[in-house]
């Protein structure tokens, strides 16, 4: 089972339509297992198969704070069918990266989701059309309206594409709502690095916004281009996967 787990999910590419191809490869490979279930240990609880204990690339075990969280995990390995397909586990991988990645790192990514806060999508306003300012405005302002309210960062908007720096205050404000727990550090890196907003990200984290609501606010700008342009496929499949991974931070949000 080592072999097959860590055949399946080592070495994940980070760009999510370079893990939808490999994870589309036709070799995927055969279920292995019939029976999933979730183990209480040590105040952990691990995901097994048949009895089994998974563990993940990094040979930890694959194991969540929380029986919810372990038996979301879990149920992604109970639907697979003949075949196991990771692109259908965004929730498995994500356990993996914050196991494996975030609990050695944490810092480091703290300080990478407070990068986003000095260029934070919500803050750059376009100046044309009036109807694209309008959309802007109304999935936008709602953010910074929570961030003021909140956590008292007052973060400065800016028109077209000039920068602009933030107040140190604001920065400072906002930078302590990261969490340090793993789990739920790991769901608001994931969630901040797929919308391009770490303020979107932590109205997330403080049940400001829900996935549909953040995902909508984090494509306006998209949305507005395919209604003048006409539907792009292509983005909108990656657009699809990318949601997936949307919805499994948000469940580990939800659950730890």
């Amino acid at each position: 089972m080592r072999d097959l787990f860590e055949d399946l999910f080592t070495g994940e590419p980070a760009d999510p339509m370079a893990a939808a191809r490999r994870a589309m490869r036709p070799e995927l490979r055969k279920r292995f297992y019939e029976r999933v279930g979730v183990v209480e240990d040590d105040g952990q609880f691990r995901v097994v198969l048949d009895g089994r204990t998974v563990w993940t690339p990094a040979r930890r075990p694959l194991a969540a704070p929380t029986r919810a969280l372990a038996e979301a995990v879990a149920a992604e390995w109970q639907t697979q069918g003949t075949f196991i397909d990771p692109a259908n586990m965004p929730l498995t991988r994500l356990a993996n990266t914050i196991i494996d990645g975030v609990a050695e790192s944490a810092p480091l990514v703290a300080a990478e989701v407070g990068k986003f806060l000095g260029s934070d999508l919500v803050v750059y306003r376009a100046d044309t059309p009036q109807g694209l300012v309008e959309r802007q405005s109304q999935a936008w302002d709602p953010v910074l309206d929570w961030a003021r309210e909140r956590h008292g960062a007052r973060f400065v908007t800016a028109a077209g594409m000039t920068f602009v720096v933030q107040p140190e205050a604001a920065l400072a404000a906002a930078r302590s709502a990261i969490p340090s727990d793993i789990w739920r550090l790991g769901a608001v890196h994931a969630i901040t690095t797929l919308t391009g907003s770490a303020l979107i990200a932590l109205a997330v984290l403080d049940g400001r916004l829900d996935a549909e609501a953040a995902w909508k606010a984090a494509h306006v700008d998209e949305d507005w281009n395919m209604e003048f342009w006409g539907r792009d496929e292509l983005a909108l499949e990656r657009r699809a996967f990318r949601f997936a991974e949307m919805q499994a931070a948000c469940v580990v949000l939800r659950t730890v």
